[in-house]
């Protein structure tokens, strides 16, 4: 029995371990980095980007509104058919 259970032992400890070793610090030590000075500054850019477009439609919905009163009712409609 104990003939049985050497082979995959001494594989699993020679191949499998020392893979696993390492995959497991090299995932735990990119988690630990977080975000480096490049990924925040796009991100700065991505929010900015995004509260500029929010901004304009909403200039967008209030002109709708003055020029045409009824475009959310009849946008609801066209959406449920």
């Amino acid at each position: 029995m104990l003939d049985f259970l050497f082979v995959p032992t001494v594989l699993f400890l020679t191949v499998v371990a020392p893979i696993w070793i390492v995959m497991h610090y090299r995932s735990a030590n990119r988690a630990q980095r977080g975000l480096n000075d490049e990924d925040r500054q796009t991100i700065e850019e991505m929010l900015e980007a995004v509260d500029k477009l929010t901004e304009r439609i909403e200039a967008l919905e209030s002109i709708l509104d003055d020029t045409q009163p009824k475009w959310r009712e009849v946008r609801a409609r066209t959406a449920q058919q």
